[in-house]
């Protein structure tokens, strides 16, 4: 019996485009397929498990391409389902677009069915790799979390057997303190409080206790009020409890030894000044101390003990707001009764056979989820490594790929870098390799080195530009690189990953501004001066073998959109009017919205002509959102002979003209007969 096969999602408004992908694909995948975002995040929301990868579109009706990935960024979708973007559009500030956020790779149209297929089967098996580490690590993590909440519980639960509780304080200590710290962080900033904080302090709460196994037991467990002298026995737990951490070899610096310290010694110690064993007063008291501290005493009231029976939720919090107990931090008593009604339905689920699962897996998906220090293991490392290197030779396998070990220094090149170089795929000491020394300037090379080993963990990405040498041209050059460092204590920089971009900022920034100049905002379509200014250099170097046509038309009815439905109705009926128009058309033609709701098309052809206006024609009337599109064409063509644009225009809008007077909703070629016709601008 055969693997089954792993599931695609097709994204693309257009139904042809859908099966093309779909027939080289079928074979070997699953297809779902979807016309634009909106629907394909429904299917995403509902197979979600089962997508091994998204083929995703960006210019699409309703919702594109950009506004998915956002959506799936928003959802955390795009973290365990790779996108392969798929347009026609091939300009870097999209490919840049759609690599920030988040997508793997970038197939351009038309498609090649073996570049299609080697792509879709390196990311399927790239993201199932990801996936299987992912599986892993959670495991790993797990079971450090189990076997270290297991050792503090085993001991707090010592302390408890001899103090003749359940057990139950701990876990509820435990969870009344997550409650109260969470809700304190969303509160305020005050305390710079992470999640990793918090799980820190909850599992060090459990420890708050352990001085009591010092404590003689007809002292612990008397069920009368403490003499003076037992008072002063039993406060000794505090710094009995510090004493045990403080002493423990070696492991003075941990984190968790750190906060335990201060929970056992300072959780008695109360707001005012009054409490023991320091008599610290205010914010001298560690918040750690402070919120456990809180916990505790809620717990004690509404937990029954030998000296009192068990007060109810409502009581204890009117007893700790009034001052009964000692007095707390005023913010800490706002979180409190902020929590108190979901902490006692918290509580009353607690039990000593699911608490702790409950509580190792929350601690699990948060320490996942934020990506904490426990997660920096050498699984995720290799995980980041293999992604970058896989994805960026995968979509950018024209660009000088390069992977940097420091020690022993050595670059090692991809297959088509090095080719491409007329270099060797390792090269070992690259600072006095004609790598560093010709590709790069000396003190470049040096300068990007030093500045990769500047970065940290944290912050290990870096962008530079240098002039380099590439195949004996002197080019501008982007160089993007990512740190890789190791998860041992500190850290070790390992070497990076990287990539050489050709660029030349100025004309490139030159290039933006002229495109957001030359183009219509609403539309994407070039403008009216745009236009003619490129239309015009076409017929002024006109050939004998090259004939043109330039197509006029207007929506005939769309007064009749702007009144019925609104203006911004309207606009989106421009966009996808513009939209079609993109998609029926040729790279090589030029289309542009000159104002209101005129349009022109011009394009280059050989043999008939009427066909392809037909075409566009009918592609272009139909039906948007229940409204009727039609509109009235008029179409030039040149004869041979060196024409302009003024020319071309004002034939066509007499052909336009023509049909608006004989019934709308056509196509007209001009000819002489139209030649005196005369239209609204120039009666």
């Amino acid at each position: 019996m055969g693997r089954a096969k792993k599931t695609i999602l097709i994204v693309d408004d257009s139904e042809m485009n859908r099966a093309l992908l779909a027939d080289m694909l079928e074979n070997d995948y699953d297809i779902l397929e979807a016309e634009n975002g909106m629907e394909a995040t429904t299917i995403m929301h509902e197979h979600e498990l089962s997508i091994s990868l998204v083929l995703l579109d960006i210019v699409m009706p309703v919702m594109d391409g950009f506004e998915t990935l956002a959506l799936m960024n928003k959802r955390g979708w795009i973290r365990n389902l790779p996108v392969i973007m798929i347009s026609a559009e091939t300009g870097s500030a999209f490919m840049d677009k759609a690599y920030g956020l988040g997508a793997v790779d970038y197939i351009s149209r038309p498609f090649d069915e073996r570049t299609v297929r080697h792509r879709v089967d390196s990311n399927v098996i790239l993201g199932e790799k990801q996936r299987d580490l992912a599986d892993r690590l959670t495991a790993q993590i797990y079971e450090k979390e189990k076997d270290n909440r297991l050792m503090i519980e085993i001991l707090s639960h010592i302390v408890e057997f001899r103090n003749g509780e359940s057990g139950l304080h701990v876990l509820h200590v435990h969870a009344i303190t997550e409650m109260i710290l969470k809700t304190l962080r969303k509160k305020t900033d005050k305390y710079k409080l992470t999640q990793q904080d918090i799980s820190l302090i909850c599992n060090a709460s459990a420890l708050h206790d352990v001085g009591k196994i010092s404590i003689p037991s007809e002292i612990l467990n008397k069920p009368g009020r403490f003499t003076p002298e037992e008072f002063e026995i039993m406060k000794t737990h505090t710094m009995e409890g510090a004493k045990m951490l403080g002493d423990i070899p070696l492991r003075a610096n941990e984190p968790l030894i750190k906060i335990g310290y201060e929970i056992c010694r300072w959780h008695h110690e109360r707001y005012d000044g009054r409490g023991y064993p320091d008599g610290l007063k205010g914010e001298q008291i560690p918040i750690a101390a402070q919120v456990v501290a809180l916990a505790d005493v809620y717990d004690a009231l509404t937990a029954t003990r030998v000296y009192k029976p068990a007060y109810t939720p409502e009581k204890a919090l009117q007893m700790i707001l009034n001052g009964e107990c000692g007095a707390f931090n005023p913010l800490l008593l706002e979180c409190l009764k902020d929590c108190a009604g979901l902490l006692k339905k918290e509580l009353t689920m607690i039990s000593l056979g699911n608490a702790a699962e409950r509580e190792i897996q929350k601690t699990v998906a948060d320490t996942l989820k934020t990506g904490g220090a426990d997660t920096s293991s050498r699984a995720v490392q290799l995980l980041e490594h293999e992604r970058m290197r896989s994805s960026t030779l995968a979509s950018l396998s024209r660009e000088i790929i390069f992977e940097y070990n420091a020690f022993p220094e050595i670059i090692k090149l991809s297959d088509w870098s090095a080719g491409y170089l007329g270099m060797p795929v390792n090269i070992a000491d690259p600072r006095k390799h004609e790598f560093g020394t010709r590709v790069f300037k000396a003190e470049d090379f040096d300068h990007l080195l030093n500045k990769l080993k500047r970065t940290t963990p944290t912050s290990a990405d870096i962008t530079e530009k240098y002039a380099l040498d590439i195949k004996g041209t002197k080019t501008w050059c982007k160089i993007v690189a990512k740190a890789m460092w190791t998860d041992t204590e500190p850290p070790e920089y390992e070497g990076a990953i990287g990539k050489i971009i050709d660029i030349n900022d100025e004309l490139e920034e030159i290039a933006v501004l002229e495109l957001k100049a030359n183009t219509d905002a609403k539309t994407g379509l070039f403008n009216h001066e745009a236009a003619k200014e490129q239309i015009n250099d076409k017929l002024s170097s006109l050939k004998n073998d090259r004939q043109y046509a330039l197509l006029f038309f207007d929506l005939d009815n769309f007064k009749q959109a702007n009144d019925n439905y609104g203006h911004l109705f309207g606009d989106e009926l421009l966009e996808y009017v513009a939209a079609t128009v993109k998609k029926n058309t040729r790279t090589s033609d030029i289309s542009a919205r000159i104002g209101g709701d005129e349009f022109i098309i011009f394009m280059s052809y050989s043999g008939e002509i009427e066909p392809q206006i037909e075409r566009i024609f009918n592609a272009i009337t139909g039906v948007y959102k229940t409204f009727p599109i039609k509109i009235s064409m008029g179409v030039a063509l040149t004869d041979g002979t060196p024409s302009d644009f003024d020319t071309m225009f004002e034939m066509a809008d007499k052909a336009a003209y023509s049909v608006k007077n004989s019934g709308k909703n056509s196509f007209c070629f001009y000819s002489d007969e139209l030649k005196n016709t005369v239209t609204g601008r120039n009666s």
